[in-house]
């Protein structure tokens, strides 16, 4: 291979499972669980055994969920992060 022939590689993203998750954050399996059902966070796909994976997004997300628990129940907060993720609409 010459020098202007360069292969390039896709490097999937790295996806967590919900126990990586807990190490690094102080959420509990529980906690997680609880969100992913109430929509506040979401998984980015399954292992063949069934089990939820989480991209790295979900770190930032437990982040704010973290700081909003500080002065809003989680109603309030889901409908702050729907809000936030909604398309806007143009006229």
């Amino acid at each position: 291979m010459n020098k202007q022939q360069r292969r390039t590689f896709d490097v999937p993203a790295k996806l967590f499972r919900i126990g990586e998750i807990v190490r690094y954050t102080p959420f509990t399996r529980q906690t997680i669980h609880n969100y992913t059902i109430m929509g506040l966070i979401r998984e980015s796909g399954w292992t063949e055994g069934g089990h939820r994976l989480y991209d790295e997004s979900v770190f930032e997300r437990l982040q704010k969920i973290a700081e909003l628990r500080k002065t809003k129940t989680l109603t309030e907060i889901r409908k702050l992060l729907s809000e936030e993720s909604a398309p806007e609409v143009q006229n």
